[in-house]
Order: structure tokens, then C-alpha cells, then sequence
């Protein structure tokens, strides 16, 4: 069995990165044993409070601001399933599978806690939907990130109940279909059960915990592209002394670069300009990339603890505090956390392409690029090398510079101004893909031009680490002669970055790892 297909057994409340890493790509999951028992006992807590004459908020009264209408015990099951289809409204493309995956696991995660009052069989029901591949269809709009993000768990609870739509072997099917077709039987909603599944942070969690994956994997990148452009550039490597980084004391600037200081450790260019070099300092994109970097590096490892956190939090309402017998109304649902945090991961995809993009540019304009020919071609003029290609990187940072505006401090009351204030994480989150795969370009980009510039300093070589970067990148992309179909080169260099090729290729030649670590 693959480490895809191997189920994790999740403990509420301890679980870590790397297992959301796995849930992501694709692994199951089901509930430590261990906790079925508080389940249970805060199921029985909420059923004997809709037994009882009391009204209880989302039991026995309707929702928002419709909580002072009393509901009779025999429609507390009609209640739950209107809940579910009144809020079936999202609206766009289908959210990733992935995605939808890791929504799923972390609802798991935050009912097992045993605080939401609902019984075994929903959990198992998600438990079960995991295991047998029935991804429920989400649209990706419509949630503003409080009181839950209501309509995306709508969307997932009602291929729960036999509603709604399925994504089962590639092909869209009913819910009731994926259901069957799993051996799998629509759950009746039983009291708060409804509102325990769509109250929560889950849907925006889950975007940002991709997010936050993506972006440390990308700032590892960035670091061998900043690297490789140092040496094309004939940089110089004093700015990434360690001394200068322990003067200031950041985490992510000591990492980054004792990074830069391993990856061109050894190379020959280096060496050869350390004498009758005329430049007394070099462009900040090339000497401040510790502090650039470091400090994205800081800010993601940051949104990091706080999305592991509130993947393993309760996060619906009421909750059922089983210690006490109480069922009490909080606001666990607001995912003021989750926006801050998906914003402070916008601001660094946004960094580090913006400051790829001025290495791009230094490296390709003649007068910054210290002897390489104008856009690294061999020829110019008949030909026009990497020029385009630059282009391309500005917009893409234009893009991203323009997403990375802060998503958290719009907030539009809703539900007759009930829910007056709201986070608006789940665009927040959202964007981070989109924003990545921006990034991912650029970076494909630098790689590219980086490795013609030092290709274009031969006789003189680059370090070991990043020959063997350039290598793995001439296996799918030659150096560039007379000019040539780009897109395909851009497509290639991209694709690289996105599956860790160059840390990869570079540990090869290391005899340590020198990257940075995520939590």
C-alpha cells in the first residue's frame, strides 16, 4: 500500500502538517478510537436537550436571525435538512478534489474532538465518503467566513444526506448515486447535526493549509533561483555572511542564508571576479535576498502554527461542553484567523515574485548584467532572447502584487446585519492558488534565464549543487541559441519548480540539507 492509499488515524487536536500534507494527496482518514467515547456522551448531551421543553439554539430554534422561532420536536429532522438546502448556494468552478479531501478530513478532525454533539454514524458517514472516493461537488464561491463557511459545507453535507452533487471517478453524479454506488446510505440529520457540518472554518482552512504548503515549497525555490542568479550575475556572496544575519536576529534571514551560502559554496565563477571587481555593491534584489526571503519565510512559517491550530480547533455552535452538560453559544465559527493567515501568505508569494522578477530583469538588461549579451541570446537582434519572457514575469507580479491586498479588513454584514461582521477567509484562501501558480511561473522564468547567464560565463562553472540544478533542467529544456516557441520552455521550467525539482537536484550534490524547515 502506497503512502497515498495508508490511512491516517487522526488524534484531535495534535495533528501536524505532514499529515495534512498526505490528506492533500489523497489519503484517508478515520478517528482514533480513543475519542468515540466523548462523541458519544455529547450526542446524548444534545439529545436529551432536544427532549426538553428549553429552547436551545440550533436543537429546537431556528438559525441567525431567525433563533427565536421555536421548532417542535418532530421537525427537528426537517429542521436540519431544510438548513442543508436552503444553503446549497455557492456558485463558480468546482473546488479542487484535493481541496474538497482535506475539508472533509478536517471536519472529521474538529467533530471528533466530541464538542459538536453529533453522533458517530456522521462522522463514519465522512469517514467512509474518504475511503470510497465520493468527493462532494463545491462550488468555490459564496462563503464570506462567518457563521461558518456555510455554503461550502452545504455543498459537502448534502451528498451526506443523498442531495446535491458528486464527483466519483472523474465523472459528476447525483448524490444519491455516489452514495449508492459506494454501498454507502443517506444519513437523516438528527438534531444540530446540520448545523454542527456547515458551521466552521473547514472550507477556508483547507485552501490556506494548501496554500501555506505551496508557498514554503516555492520560497525553497526561490532560494536556488535566487542562488543561480547570483552567479549569472557575478554576484557577490559577503551580504550572506552569517554574521551579518545573527546582527539582526531573524529566524528566516539566518536560513535563507546559510541556504545561499551552501547552494554556491564552491563555485568557480565566484572565485573569479573576487579580485579587480569594480562594482562595490550589488542590486538589492541580488545582496537583500536574505532579508527579502527570510522575512517570507518568517511570515508563512507563522501563518503555518496558526492554520495547525485551526485545523485541530472546534469551530461550529453551539458547543457542547461535556464536562459540564452545558450546550453554550460562542463565535469558534469566525475565521478571523484563517483570513489573517491567508493573508500574510499572500504578502509573501507576493515578495518573493517580486523580487525574482527584478533579478529577472537585472539579468537580462545589459547595462545591470555585468558582460552577458542583451536578453542572454548569443545573437541579439536578429534574435530577441529572454526579452518576452521578462515581460511575462512583470505581469504575472503585477497579478499577484494587485491579489495580495489584505481580503481580511473587508468585512459586509450579512443575514439581516445578525452576522454584522465577517473575515472573508475563504477568498482570502482562495486566491493563494491562483497566486502560486503565478509564482511558480516566475520562478520557472528565473530559472531560466539564471542558467543561460551562467551558461554564458563559461569557461567559468557554477557551484556543484547548482550545475546539478541546470542539469535536471537541460534534461527537459535546452539553452537557448537562435530564438525559439517560448510557452513550452515557460511550461517546462514552471512544471520543475512546482514538483521540487531544483531543492531535489541540489541536495544531490550537499552533504547536509542547508534548506529551511516548516514548523
Amino acid at each position: 500500500m502506497t503512502e497515498r492509499n495508508t490511512v491516517i488515524v487522526v488524534k484531535p487536536g495534535t495533528v501536524g502538517l505532514d499529515d495534512f500534507a498526505r490528506m492533500l494527496d489523497g489519503a484517508p482518514v478515520v478517528l482514533d478510537p480513543s475519542f468515540w467515547s466523548r462523541v458519544e456522551a455529547a450526542a446524548e448531551i444534545v439529545a436529551k436537550a432536544a427532549r426538553a421543553d428549553a429552547p436551545v439554539y440550533g436543537i429546537n430554534t431556528g438559525f441567525g436571525k431567525l433563533a427565536s422561532k421555536r421548532i417542535p420536536p418532530d421537525q427537528t429532522a426537517r429542521l436540519q435538512r431544510n438548513l442543508i438546502l436552503s444553503h446549497c448556494c455557492g456558485v463558480g468552478a468546482a473546488t479542487p478534489e484535493p481541496i474538497v479531501r482535506l475539508m472533509m478530513a478536517l471536519k472529521i478532525i474538529s467533530l471528533g474532538r466530541g464538542a459538536s454533539g453529533v453522533r458517530r454514524e456522521l462522522i463514519e458517514q465522512l469517514q467512509d465518503m474518504l475511503a470510497r472516493g465520493v468527493t462532494p461537488l463545491v462550488p468555490q464561491q459564496g462563503s464570506v467566513g462567518a457563521s461558518g463557511d456555510l455554503a461550502p459545507l452545504a455543498h459537502m453535507t448534502a451528498v451526506m444526506i443523498g442531495e446535491g452533487q458528486a464527483i466519483v471517478d472523474g465523472k459528476t453524479v447525483s448524490g444519491a448515486e455516489a452514495l449508492a454506488a459506494a454501498g454507502l446510505s443517506p444519513l437523516t440529520l438528527g438534531p444540530k447535526e446540520g448545523l454542527a457540518l456547515i458551521n466552521g472554518t473547514q472550507f477556508s482552512t483547507a485552501y490556506a493549509l494548501s496554500g501555506v504548503l505551496r508557498a514554503f515549497r516555492l520560497a525553497c525555490a526561490a532560494l536556488v533561483t535566487g542562488a543561480l542568479s547570483v552567479d549569472a550575475a557575478m554576484a557577490s556572496t559577503a551580504p550572506f555572511r552569517p554574521e551579518i544575519q545573527a546582527l539582526r536576529g531573524h529566524a528566516g534571514q539566518i536560513a535563507a542564508a546559510a541556504t545561499l551560502t551552501a547552494l554556491l559554496d564552491g563555485s568557480d565563477i565566484r572565485l573569479s571576479h573576487l579580485e579587480g571587481d569594480e562594482r562595490v555593491q550589488d542590486p538589492y534584489c541580488l545582496r537583500c535576498q536574505p532579508q527579502v526571503a527570510g522575512a517570507a519565510l518568517d511570515l508563512i512559517t507563522q501563518a503555518a502554527h496558526t492554520l495547525i491550530v485551526e485545523a485541530n480547533a472546534v469551530t461550529d455552535n453551539p458547543l457542547v461542553l461535556v464536562e459540564t452538560g452545558e450546550i453554550v453559544s460562542g463565535g469558534n465559527f469566525h475565521a478571523e484567523p484563517v483570513a489573517f493567515a491567508a493573508d500574510a501568505i499572500a504578502l509573501a508569494l507576493a515578495e518573493i515574485g517580486a523580487v525574482s522578477e527584478r533579478r529577472i530583469a537585472t539579468l537580462v538588461d545589459p547595462a545591470l548584467n555585468f558582460g552577458l549579451p542583451p536578453f542572454l541570446t548569443p545573437d541579439p537582434g536578429i534574435n530577441s532572447g529572454f526579452m518576452i519572457a521578462e515581460v511575462t514575469a512583470a505581469a504575472l507580479y503585477a497579478e499577484n502584487k494587485q491579489r495580495a491586498a489584505a481580503c481580511s479588513i473587508d468585512s459586509t454584514p450579512t443575514s439581516a446585519n445578525q452576522e454584522d461582521h465577517v473575515s472573508m477567509a475563504a477568498h482570502a484562501a482562495r486566491r493563494l492558488s491562483d497566486m502560486a501558480d503565478n509564482l511558480a511561473a516566475i520562478l520557472g522564468i528565473e530559472l531560466l534565464v539564471a542558467a543561460q547567464g551562467i551558461t554564458l560565463r563559461a569557461p567559468h562553472a557554477t557551484s556543484a549543487p547548482l550545475a546539478a540544478v541546470i542539469a535536471a533542467l537541460r534534461e527537459q529544456v535546452p539553452a537557448l541559441g537562435a530564438d525559439r516557441y517560448m510557452a513550452s520552455d515557460l511550461a517546462k521550467a514552471a512544471a520543475l519548480i512546482e514538483a521540487d525539482a531544483l531543492p531535489a537536484a541540489a541536495l544531490a550534490q550537499l552533504p547536509t540539507d542547508p534548506f529551511p524547515r516548516l514548523v
